[in-house]
Protein backbone atom coordinates (compact mmCIF):
# COMPACT_ATOMS: atom_id res chain seq x y z
CA UNK A 1 0.00 0.00 0.00
CA UNK A 2 2.85 2.35 -0.90
CA UNK A 3 0.40 4.70 -2.61
CA UNK A 4 -1.85 4.95 0.43
CA UNK A 5 -1.48 6.58 3.83
CA UNK A 6 -2.37 4.28 6.73
CA UNK A 7 -3.82 5.56 10.01
CA UNK A 8 -2.75 2.96 12.62
CA UNK A 9 -3.68 5.15 15.60
CA UNK A 10 -7.27 5.76 14.49
CA UNK A 11 -8.32 2.33 15.77
CA UNK A 12 -7.17 -0.29 18.23
CA UNK A 13 -6.43 -3.67 16.65
CA UNK A 14 -9.07 -6.39 17.08
CA UNK A 15 -8.82 -10.17 16.59
CA UNK A 16 -10.80 -12.01 13.91
CA UNK A 17 -13.11 -13.29 16.63
CA UNK A 18 -13.27 -14.04 20.32
CA UNK A 19 -12.87 -12.12 23.58
CA UNK A 20 -10.34 -9.28 23.90
CA UNK A 21 -8.50 -8.34 27.14
CA UNK A 22 -10.83 -5.33 27.46
CA UNK A 23 -13.91 -7.54 27.52
CA UNK A 24 -15.00 -7.03 23.90
CA UNK A 25 -16.56 -9.97 22.07
CA UNK A 26 -15.64 -9.92 18.37
CA UNK A 27 -17.38 -11.89 15.63
CA UNK A 28 -17.90 -11.66 11.88
CA UNK A 29 -20.02 -8.91 10.37
CA UNK A 30 -23.45 -9.99 9.22
CA UNK A 31 -24.45 -9.38 5.58
CA UNK A 32 -27.51 -7.33 6.53
CA UNK A 33 -25.23 -4.88 8.35
CA UNK A 34 -23.30 -3.90 5.24
CA UNK A 35 -25.98 -1.47 4.07
CA UNK A 36 -26.17 0.35 7.42
CA UNK A 37 -24.80 3.90 7.47
CA UNK A 38 -21.94 5.25 9.58
CA UNK A 39 -20.71 8.82 10.03
CA UNK A 40 -16.95 9.37 10.24
CA UNK A 41 -14.81 12.40 11.00
CA UNK A 42 -11.84 13.00 8.74
CA UNK A 43 -9.68 15.30 10.89
CA UNK A 44 -7.48 17.58 8.83
CA UNK A 45 -4.11 18.48 10.27
CA UNK A 46 -2.70 21.90 11.01
CA UNK A 47 0.90 22.28 9.72
CA UNK A 48 3.33 21.19 12.50
CA UNK A 49 5.06 24.57 12.79
CA UNK A 50 1.75 26.43 13.13
CA UNK A 51 0.46 23.89 15.65
CA UNK A 52 3.58 24.21 17.80
CA UNK A 53 3.22 28.00 17.75
CA UNK A 54 -0.41 27.75 18.85
CA UNK A 55 0.50 25.33 21.67
CA UNK A 56 3.13 27.77 22.90
CA UNK A 57 0.76 30.75 22.85
CA UNK A 58 -1.94 28.85 24.74
CA UNK A 59 0.57 27.67 27.36
CA UNK A 60 1.29 31.35 28.04
CA UNK A 61 -2.40 32.08 28.51
CA UNK A 62 -2.74 34.26 25.40
CA UNK A 63 -6.20 34.95 23.97
CA UNK A 64 -6.31 34.97 20.17
CA UNK A 65 -9.24 36.34 18.16
CA UNK A 66 -11.25 33.53 16.46
CA UNK A 67 -10.59 35.05 13.03
CA UNK A 68 -6.85 34.89 13.55
CA UNK A 69 -7.09 31.28 14.77
CA UNK A 70 -8.95 30.29 11.60
CA UNK A 71 -6.62 32.22 9.35
CA UNK A 72 -3.27 31.17 10.84
CA UNK A 73 -3.96 27.78 12.39
CA UNK A 74 -6.02 25.79 9.90
CA UNK A 75 -5.51 23.57 6.91
CA UNK A 76 -5.54 24.93 3.40
CA UNK A 77 -8.80 25.17 1.49
CA UNK A 78 -7.19 23.27 -1.37
CA UNK A 79 -6.47 20.26 0.89
CA UNK A 80 -10.02 20.36 2.25
CA UNK A 81 -11.51 20.60 -1.23
CA UNK A 82 -9.45 17.64 -2.46
CA UNK A 83 -10.62 15.52 0.47
CA UNK A 84 -14.30 16.38 0.14
CA UNK A 85 -14.22 15.81 -3.63
CA UNK A 86 -12.65 12.37 -3.19
CA UNK A 87 -15.20 11.40 -0.51
CA UNK A 88 -18.08 12.44 -2.74
CA UNK A 89 -16.64 10.52 -5.68
CA UNK A 90 -16.43 7.45 -3.46
CA UNK A 91 -20.14 7.74 -2.64
CA UNK A 92 -19.94 9.40 0.78
CA UNK A 93 -22.35 12.21 1.62
CA UNK A 94 -20.75 15.26 3.25
CA UNK A 95 -22.65 16.03 6.43
CA UNK A 96 -20.58 18.98 7.62
CA UNK A 97 -17.28 20.77 7.18
CA UNK A 98 -16.15 22.42 10.41
CA UNK A 99 -16.15 26.21 10.36
CA UNK A 100 -12.43 26.33 11.17
CA UNK A 101 -11.50 23.90 8.36
CA UNK A 102 -10.20 21.19 10.68
CA UNK A 103 -12.62 18.39 9.92
CA UNK A 104 -15.02 16.82 7.43
CA UNK A 105 -17.97 14.71 8.64
CA UNK A 106 -18.97 12.18 5.98
CA UNK A 107 -21.54 9.37 5.97
CA UNK A 108 -21.24 6.14 4.03
CA UNK A 109 -22.51 2.57 4.14
CA UNK A 110 -20.49 -0.13 5.86
CA UNK A 111 -19.60 -1.84 2.59
CA UNK A 112 -18.60 1.53 1.07
CA UNK A 113 -16.34 2.22 4.05
CA UNK A 114 -14.72 -1.19 3.65
CA UNK A 115 -13.95 -0.58 -0.02
CA UNK A 116 -12.87 3.07 0.25
CA UNK A 117 -10.81 2.89 3.43
CA UNK A 118 -9.42 -0.63 3.08
CA UNK A 119 -10.83 -1.91 6.37
CA UNK A 120 -12.50 -5.11 7.43
CA UNK A 121 -15.65 -4.49 9.46
CA UNK A 122 -16.62 -6.87 12.26
CA UNK A 123 -19.28 -6.97 14.96
CA UNK A 124 -18.18 -6.04 18.49
CA UNK A 125 -20.27 -6.60 21.62
CA UNK A 126 -19.63 -4.57 24.75
CA UNK A 127 -21.83 -4.35 27.84
CA UNK A 128 -24.66 -6.11 26.02
CA UNK A 129 -24.65 -3.74 23.01
CA UNK A 130 -23.30 -4.75 19.59
CA UNK A 131 -21.61 -2.38 17.16
CA UNK A 132 -20.15 -2.66 13.66
CA UNK A 133 -16.50 -1.62 13.88
CA UNK A 134 -13.23 -1.68 11.95
CA UNK A 135 -10.90 -4.53 12.79
CA UNK A 136 -7.81 -3.00 11.18
CA UNK A 137 -6.37 0.44 10.44
CA UNK A 138 -7.96 2.54 7.69
CA UNK A 139 -6.08 4.14 4.81
CA UNK A 140 -6.54 6.84 2.18
CA UNK A 141 -4.87 7.50 -1.18
CA UNK A 142 -1.70 9.44 -0.47
CA UNK A 143 -2.73 12.42 -2.57
CA UNK A 144 -5.77 13.11 -0.33
CA UNK A 145 -4.49 11.53 2.87
CA UNK A 146 -1.38 13.66 3.40
CA UNK A 147 -3.37 16.48 5.01
CA UNK A 148 -5.54 14.12 7.10
CA UNK A 149 -4.23 13.17 10.53
CA UNK A 150 -7.06 10.97 11.83
CA UNK A 151 -10.20 9.08 10.82
CA UNK A 152 -12.57 9.01 13.80
CA UNK A 153 -15.67 6.88 14.34
CA UNK A 154 -14.67 3.49 12.95
CA UNK A 155 -14.92 1.85 16.38
CA UNK A 156 -18.11 3.25 17.93
CA UNK A 157 -18.02 0.83 20.86
CA UNK A 158 -15.51 3.21 22.45
CA UNK A 159 -17.52 5.96 24.15
CA UNK A 160 -17.12 8.46 26.95
CA UNK A 161 -18.94 7.85 30.23
CA UNK A 162 -20.62 10.25 32.62
CA UNK A 163 -18.95 11.15 35.90
CA UNK A 164 -21.83 11.44 38.37
CA UNK A 165 -22.68 9.25 41.34
CA UNK A 166 -25.99 8.76 43.14
CA UNK A 167 -26.17 8.73 46.92
CA UNK A 168 -27.54 5.90 49.06
CA UNK A 169 -30.05 7.42 51.57
CA UNK A 170 -29.12 7.52 55.26
CA UNK A 171 -30.04 9.47 58.35
CA UNK A 172 -28.77 12.98 59.07
CA UNK A 173 -29.48 14.34 55.61
CA UNK A 174 -32.13 16.70 54.29
CA UNK A 175 -33.36 14.00 51.93
CA UNK A 176 -33.99 11.01 54.18
CA UNK A 177 -34.58 7.41 53.15
CA UNK A 178 -38.23 7.79 54.11
CA UNK A 179 -39.09 10.95 52.22
CA UNK A 180 -36.75 10.69 49.24
CA UNK A 181 -39.39 8.98 47.11
CA UNK A 182 -41.87 11.76 47.85
CA UNK A 183 -39.38 14.39 46.78
CA UNK A 184 -39.65 16.35 50.04
CA UNK A 185 -37.01 17.83 52.32
CA UNK A 186 -36.42 17.26 56.00
CA UNK A 187 -36.96 20.62 57.77
CA UNK A 188 -34.49 22.65 59.79
CA UNK A 189 -31.30 20.85 58.80
CA UNK A 190 -29.11 23.71 57.66
CA UNK A 191 -25.70 23.04 56.12
CA UNK A 192 -26.30 19.31 55.97
CA UNK A 193 -26.21 17.24 52.80
CA UNK A 194 -27.53 17.49 50.23
CA UNK A 195 -25.96 20.93 50.04
CA UNK A 196 -27.78 23.89 48.56
CA UNK A 197 -26.15 26.44 46.27
CA UNK A 198 -25.83 29.13 48.94
CA UNK A 199 -23.98 26.71 51.22
CA UNK A 200 -21.45 25.78 48.54
CA UNK A 201 -20.95 29.46 47.66
CA UNK A 202 -20.17 30.24 51.28
CA UNK A 203 -17.88 27.23 51.71
CA UNK A 204 -15.72 28.43 48.82
CA UNK A 205 -15.76 32.16 49.50
CA UNK A 206 -18.06 32.96 46.57
CA UNK A 207 -21.13 34.29 48.40
CA UNK A 208 -22.12 37.91 47.98
CA UNK A 209 -19.77 38.56 45.07
CA UNK A 210 -21.05 38.79 41.49
CA UNK A 211 -23.70 36.84 39.61
CA UNK A 212 -22.22 35.98 36.21
CA UNK A 213 -24.01 38.80 34.40
CA UNK A 214 -22.91 39.12 30.79
CA UNK A 215 -21.37 35.65 30.79
CA UNK A 216 -22.39 32.47 28.99
CA UNK A 217 -21.63 28.98 30.26
CA UNK A 218 -21.61 26.19 27.68
CA UNK A 219 -22.42 22.62 28.70
CA UNK A 220 -21.52 19.63 26.53
CA UNK A 221 -23.67 16.58 27.25
CA UNK A 222 -25.77 14.14 25.22
CA UNK A 223 -29.27 15.40 26.03
CA UNK A 224 -31.41 18.10 27.70
CA UNK A 225 -32.83 18.18 31.24
CA UNK A 226 -36.55 18.35 31.96
CA UNK A 227 -37.53 21.99 32.44
CA UNK A 228 -39.72 21.21 35.43
CA UNK A 229 -36.78 19.67 37.33
CA UNK A 230 -34.60 22.72 36.71
CA UNK A 231 -37.38 25.10 37.79
CA UNK A 232 -37.99 23.09 40.96
CA UNK A 233 -34.28 23.23 41.78
CA UNK A 234 -34.24 27.00 41.39
CA UNK A 235 -37.33 27.35 43.56
CA UNK A 236 -35.93 25.18 46.38
CA UNK A 237 -32.72 27.22 46.30
CA UNK A 238 -34.53 30.56 46.27
CA UNK A 239 -33.00 31.53 42.92
CA UNK A 240 -34.68 34.09 40.67
CA UNK A 241 -33.76 32.34 37.42
CA UNK A 242 -36.03 31.46 34.51
CA UNK A 243 -35.80 29.24 31.46
CA UNK A 244 -35.26 32.23 29.20
CA UNK A 245 -31.62 32.11 30.33
CA UNK A 246 -31.24 28.51 29.11
CA UNK A 247 -30.66 27.84 25.41
CA UNK A 248 -30.83 24.32 24.01
CA UNK A 249 -28.83 23.37 20.92
CA UNK A 250 -29.55 19.94 19.44
CA UNK A 251 -26.28 19.59 17.54
CA UNK A 252 -27.29 16.86 15.09
CA UNK A 253 -31.05 17.32 15.21
CA UNK A 254 -33.37 14.37 15.68
CA UNK A 255 -34.31 12.42 18.79
CA UNK A 256 -32.22 12.68 21.94
CA UNK A 257 -31.77 10.10 24.71
CA UNK A 258 -33.81 10.31 27.89
CA UNK A 259 -32.35 12.39 30.76
CA UNK A 260 -30.23 10.44 33.23
CA UNK A 261 -29.45 13.14 35.79
CA UNK A 262 -26.05 14.33 34.56
CA UNK A 263 -27.54 16.96 32.25
CA UNK A 264 -29.81 18.15 35.08
CA UNK A 265 -26.91 18.42 37.52
CA UNK A 266 -24.82 20.43 35.05
CA UNK A 267 -27.56 22.93 34.19
CA UNK A 268 -28.86 23.38 37.74
CA UNK A 269 -25.52 23.98 39.37
CA UNK A 270 -23.93 26.21 36.73
CA UNK A 271 -27.04 28.39 36.72
CA UNK A 272 -27.22 28.27 40.50
CA UNK A 273 -23.65 29.48 40.98
CA UNK A 274 -23.96 32.15 38.26
CA UNK A 275 -27.70 32.96 38.21
CA UNK A 276 -27.43 35.88 35.79
CA UNK A 277 -25.30 34.00 33.27
CA UNK A 278 -26.76 32.50 30.12
CA UNK A 279 -26.56 28.70 29.82
CA UNK A 280 -26.12 27.05 26.41
CA UNK A 281 -26.63 23.28 26.42
CA UNK A 282 -25.00 21.54 23.46
CA UNK A 283 -26.69 18.14 23.20
CA UNK A 284 -24.49 15.79 21.18
CA UNK A 285 -27.10 13.03 20.90
CA UNK A 286 -24.67 10.33 22.05
CA UNK A 287 -21.36 9.90 23.83
CA UNK A 288 -19.49 8.65 20.75
CA UNK A 289 -16.36 10.64 20.03
CA UNK A 290 -17.58 11.63 16.56
CA UNK A 291 -20.68 13.21 18.09
CA UNK A 292 -18.67 14.90 20.85
CA UNK A 293 -16.26 16.30 18.26
CA UNK A 294 -19.18 17.62 16.23
CA UNK A 295 -20.56 19.36 19.32
CA UNK A 296 -17.16 20.92 20.03
CA UNK A 297 -17.03 22.14 16.44
CA UNK A 298 -20.45 23.74 16.89
CA UNK A 299 -19.25 25.51 20.03
CA UNK A 300 -16.19 26.82 18.18
CA UNK A 301 -18.38 27.98 15.29
CA UNK A 302 -20.66 29.85 17.73
CA UNK A 303 -17.87 31.81 19.43
CA UNK A 304 -18.03 34.90 17.18
CA UNK A 305 -21.75 35.33 17.94
CA UNK A 306 -21.36 34.46 21.64
CA UNK A 307 -18.63 36.76 23.00
CA UNK A 308 -19.52 35.97 26.61
CA UNK A 309 -19.12 32.20 26.16
CA UNK A 310 -15.82 31.90 27.99
CA UNK A 311 -16.46 28.76 30.03
CA UNK A 312 -17.44 25.21 29.11
CA UNK A 313 -18.33 22.35 31.45
CA UNK A 314 -17.78 18.71 30.43
CA UNK A 315 -18.52 15.87 32.85
CA UNK A 316 -17.38 13.00 30.64
CA UNK A 317 -14.32 10.83 30.32
CA UNK A 318 -12.67 7.51 29.49
CA UNK A 319 -9.49 5.94 30.80
CA UNK A 320 -6.49 6.87 28.66
CA UNK A 321 -5.53 3.23 28.06
CA UNK A 322 -8.88 2.63 26.36
CA UNK A 323 -8.54 5.55 23.91
CA UNK A 324 -7.30 5.44 20.33
CA UNK A 325 -4.50 7.98 20.01
CA UNK A 326 -6.05 9.69 17.01
CA UNK A 327 -9.30 10.22 18.93
CA UNK A 328 -7.30 12.09 21.52
CA UNK A 329 -5.40 14.10 18.90
CA UNK A 330 -8.63 15.15 17.20
CA UNK A 331 -10.22 16.34 20.43
CA UNK A 332 -7.04 17.99 21.64
CA UNK A 333 -7.01 20.12 18.51
CA UNK A 334 -10.48 21.38 19.43
CA UNK A 335 -9.61 22.02 23.08
CA UNK A 336 -6.48 23.84 21.97
CA UNK A 337 -8.53 26.14 19.75
CA UNK A 338 -11.05 26.78 22.52
CA UNK A 339 -8.27 27.66 24.97
CA UNK A 340 -6.71 29.95 22.36
CA UNK A 341 -10.04 31.75 21.98
CA UNK A 342 -10.22 32.30 25.77
CA UNK A 343 -12.69 29.53 26.59
CA UNK A 344 -11.82 27.64 29.77
CA UNK A 345 -12.96 24.03 29.58
CA UNK A 346 -13.58 22.38 32.95
CA UNK A 347 -13.55 18.58 32.75
CA UNK A 348 -14.36 16.17 35.58
CA UNK A 349 -11.42 13.91 36.42
CA UNK A 350 -13.50 10.76 36.96
CA UNK A 351 -15.24 8.93 39.78
CA UNK A 352 -13.35 5.64 40.05
CA UNK A 353 -10.18 6.91 41.71
CA UNK A 354 -6.75 6.12 40.32
CA UNK A 355 -7.80 2.87 38.60
CA UNK A 356 -10.92 3.41 36.45
CA UNK A 357 -12.15 0.62 34.23
CA UNK A 358 -13.70 1.06 30.78
CA UNK A 359 -17.09 1.98 32.27
CA UNK A 360 -15.73 4.54 34.75
CA UNK A 361 -17.72 2.82 37.49
CA UNK A 362 -15.06 0.63 39.04
CA UNK A 363 -11.73 1.13 40.74
CA UNK A 364 -10.40 -2.22 39.49
CA UNK A 365 -9.02 -1.03 36.17
CA UNK A 366 -5.42 -0.20 35.30
CA UNK A 367 -3.61 2.69 36.94
CA UNK A 368 -4.46 5.62 34.67
CA UNK A 369 -5.79 9.13 34.33
CA UNK A 370 -8.97 9.75 32.37
CA UNK A 371 -9.21 11.61 29.11
CA UNK A 372 -10.60 14.37 28.53
CA UNK A 373 -9.48 15.76 31.91
CA UNK A 374 -5.86 14.89 31.10
CA UNK A 375 -5.80 17.12 28.02
CA UNK A 376 -3.17 19.83 28.39
CA UNK A 377 -5.62 22.51 27.17
CA UNK A 378 -8.34 21.94 29.77
CA UNK A 379 -8.71 22.41 33.52
CA UNK A 380 -9.03 18.96 35.10
CA UNK A 381 -11.31 19.04 38.15
CA UNK A 382 -11.00 16.49 40.94
CA UNK A 383 -13.22 15.84 43.94
CA UNK A 384 -13.29 16.22 47.71
CA UNK A 385 -15.42 15.20 50.66
CA UNK A 386 -16.78 18.42 52.19
CA UNK A 387 -18.28 18.63 55.67
CA UNK A 388 -19.84 21.79 57.05
CA UNK A 389 -20.64 22.94 60.57
CA UNK A 390 -24.15 24.12 61.43
CA UNK A 391 -23.05 27.72 60.85
CA UNK A 392 -21.85 26.88 57.33
CA UNK A 393 -18.13 26.96 58.07
CA UNK A 394 -15.95 24.14 56.77
CA UNK A 395 -15.20 21.56 59.46
CA UNK A 396 -13.15 19.32 57.19
CA UNK A 397 -12.35 18.71 53.54
CA UNK A 398 -10.44 15.67 52.35
CA UNK A 399 -9.65 14.06 49.03
CA UNK A 400 -12.58 11.94 47.86
CA UNK A 401 -11.85 8.25 47.27
CA UNK A 402 -13.43 8.44 43.81
CA UNK A 403 -11.50 11.47 42.59
CA UNK A 404 -9.78 10.61 39.33
CA UNK A 405 -6.13 11.51 39.02
CA UNK A 406 -2.73 10.36 37.96
CA UNK A 407 -0.01 10.70 35.33
CA UNK A 408 -1.02 11.03 31.71
CA UNK A 409 0.44 8.63 29.16
CA UNK A 410 -0.79 10.88 26.33
CA UNK A 411 0.41 14.39 27.22
CA UNK A 412 3.76 15.82 28.22
CA UNK A 413 4.16 18.03 31.29
CA UNK A 414 2.97 21.54 30.32
CA UNK A 415 5.37 24.38 31.13
CA UNK A 416 2.88 25.92 33.57
CA UNK A 417 2.57 22.76 35.70
CA UNK A 418 5.20 23.53 38.31
CA UNK A 419 5.30 24.14 42.05
CA UNK A 420 5.38 22.49 45.46
CA UNK A 421 4.35 18.84 45.41
CA UNK A 422 4.86 18.42 41.66
CA UNK A 423 7.34 15.62 41.26
CA UNK A 424 9.99 15.31 38.64
CA UNK A 425 9.09 13.68 35.37
CA UNK A 426 7.73 14.61 31.99
CA UNK A 427 4.08 13.60 32.19
CA UNK A 428 1.00 15.82 32.52
CA UNK A 429 -0.50 15.41 36.00
CA UNK A 430 -4.22 15.31 36.79
CA UNK A 431 -6.25 16.99 38.28
CA UNK A 432 -5.47 20.70 38.32
CA UNK A 433 -8.00 21.78 40.95
CA UNK A 434 -10.84 20.22 42.91
CA UNK A 435 -14.15 20.86 44.66
CA UNK A 436 -16.84 18.98 46.59
CA UNK A 437 -17.80 15.74 44.81
CA UNK A 438 -18.45 12.94 47.33
CA UNK A 439 -22.08 11.78 46.83
CA UNK A 440 -22.31 10.94 50.55
CA UNK A 441 -21.91 14.66 51.28
CA UNK A 442 -23.37 15.60 47.95
CA UNK A 443 -25.47 18.11 46.05
CA UNK A 444 -29.19 18.77 46.15
CA UNK A 445 -30.97 18.03 42.88
CA UNK A 446 -34.50 17.53 41.63
CA UNK A 447 -34.77 14.68 39.13
CA UNK A 448 -38.02 13.31 37.73
CA UNK A 449 -39.79 15.66 40.11
CA UNK A 450 -38.18 14.20 43.23
CA UNK A 451 -35.61 15.66 45.59
CA UNK A 452 -32.41 13.65 45.55
CA UNK A 453 -28.73 13.79 46.44
CA UNK A 454 -25.98 13.38 43.88
CA UNK A 455 -22.23 13.78 43.58
CA UNK A 456 -19.21 12.87 41.52
CA UNK A 457 -16.71 15.08 39.76
CA UNK A 458 -19.67 15.83 37.48
CA UNK A 459 -20.69 18.16 40.30
CA UNK A 460 -17.30 19.79 40.86
CA UNK A 461 -16.65 20.58 37.17
CA UNK A 462 -19.85 22.61 36.48
CA UNK A 463 -19.44 24.49 39.77
CA UNK A 464 -15.93 25.50 38.69
CA UNK A 465 -17.38 26.63 35.35
CA UNK A 466 -19.83 28.78 37.30
CA UNK A 467 -16.99 30.23 39.36
CA UNK A 468 -15.14 31.08 36.15
CA UNK A 469 -18.19 33.04 34.96
CA UNK A 470 -18.04 35.03 38.21
CA UNK A 471 -14.33 35.73 37.69
CA UNK A 472 -14.85 36.84 34.11
CA UNK A 473 -17.72 39.15 35.08
CA UNK A 474 -15.57 40.70 37.79
CA UNK A 475 -12.82 41.40 35.25
CA UNK A 476 -15.23 43.18 32.94
CA UNK A 477 -16.31 45.49 35.78
CA UNK A 478 -12.72 46.77 36.06
CA UNK A 479 -12.27 47.00 32.28
CA UNK A 480 -10.07 43.93 31.97
CA UNK A 481 -10.31 41.42 29.15
CA UNK A 482 -11.82 38.01 29.93
CA UNK A 483 -9.43 35.40 31.27
CA UNK A 484 -7.26 33.38 28.96
CA UNK A 485 -6.43 29.75 29.70
CA UNK A 486 -6.61 29.56 33.50
CA UNK A 487 -3.97 26.98 34.34
CA UNK A 488 -0.97 29.28 33.64
CA UNK A 489 -2.60 31.76 36.04
CA UNK A 490 -3.69 29.27 38.73
CA UNK A 491 -0.45 27.36 39.36
CA UNK A 492 1.50 30.47 40.47
CA UNK A 493 -1.27 31.10 43.05
CA UNK A 494 -0.77 27.74 44.79
CA UNK A 495 -0.02 28.19 48.48
CA UNK A 496 -1.67 31.62 48.60
CA UNK A 497 -5.03 32.58 50.10
CA UNK A 498 -6.58 31.82 46.70
CA UNK A 499 -6.54 28.10 47.47
CA UNK A 500 -7.29 25.92 50.46
CA UNK A 501 -4.81 23.08 50.34
CA UNK A 502 -6.36 19.63 50.87
CA UNK A 503 -3.84 17.45 52.67
CA UNK A 504 -5.71 14.25 53.59
CA UNK A 505 -7.53 11.54 51.69
CA UNK A 506 -6.67 9.03 48.97
CA UNK A 507 -8.02 7.94 45.59
CA UNK A 508 -6.27 4.57 45.66
CA UNK A 509 -2.70 4.88 44.39
CA UNK A 510 -2.29 8.53 45.37
CA UNK A 511 -2.75 10.52 48.56
CA UNK A 512 -3.59 14.13 49.19
CA UNK A 513 -0.63 15.96 50.69
CA UNK A 514 0.69 19.51 51.20
CA UNK A 515 1.11 21.25 47.86
CA UNK A 516 0.00 19.73 44.60
CA UNK A 517 -1.24 16.12 44.61
CA UNK A 518 -2.91 13.75 42.14
CA UNK A 519 -6.13 13.57 44.16
CA UNK A 520 -7.08 17.24 44.58
CA UNK A 521 -4.56 19.11 42.43
CA UNK A 522 -3.79 22.58 43.79
CA UNK A 523 -6.70 22.26 46.22
CA UNK A 524 -10.07 24.02 46.38
CA UNK A 525 -10.65 27.71 45.64
CA UNK A 526 -11.35 30.74 47.76
CA UNK A 527 -13.26 32.48 44.98
CA UNK A 528 -13.23 35.87 46.67
CA UNK A 529 -9.44 35.80 46.91
CA UNK A 530 -9.12 34.50 43.35
CA UNK A 531 -11.31 37.38 42.20
CA UNK A 532 -9.03 39.88 43.91
CA UNK A 533 -5.90 38.29 42.50
CA UNK A 534 -7.21 38.12 38.95
CA UNK A 535 -8.62 41.65 38.90
CA UNK A 536 -5.70 43.39 40.62
CA UNK A 537 -4.38 46.48 38.76
CA UNK A 538 -1.06 44.82 37.99
CA UNK A 539 -2.73 41.76 36.45
CA UNK A 540 -3.35 41.79 32.68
Amino acid sequence: MADRKIFPNSVTALPDEGLTPNGLMVHAAEPDQLTKMMTLLFAVGVPPKARAELEERVAKGEVIPPGEITQKYASSEADLDALTKWLQNEGFSIEQVSSDRTGVYATGSIDQIERSLGVKMVRVTRDGLTYTAAQNAPSLPAEVGDSVHAIIGLQPFRRAHKNSRRWVPSSGNRVSAENRGAGTLSPNIQNAPPYFVREILKAYGADGLVTGAGQTIAILIDTFPVDADVKAFWKQNGLAVNMARVEKINVKGGALPAPEGEETLDVCWTSGVAPEAKIRIYASGSLSFVDLDRALDRIIADLPSQPGMRQLSISLGLGETFMARDEVAAQHGRFLRLAAAGVNVFVSSGDAGSNPDATGHSSTGPLQAEYESSDSSVVGVGGTTLRLATDGSVTSETGWTGSGGGKSILFQRPPWQTGAGISGGTQRLVPDVSLAADPNTGAFLVFHGKATQIGGTSWSAPVWAGFCALLNEARTTVNKAPLGFLNPRLYPLAGTRCFRDVTAGSNGAFRAAPGYDMVTGLGVPNVGELLKALTAPAVA
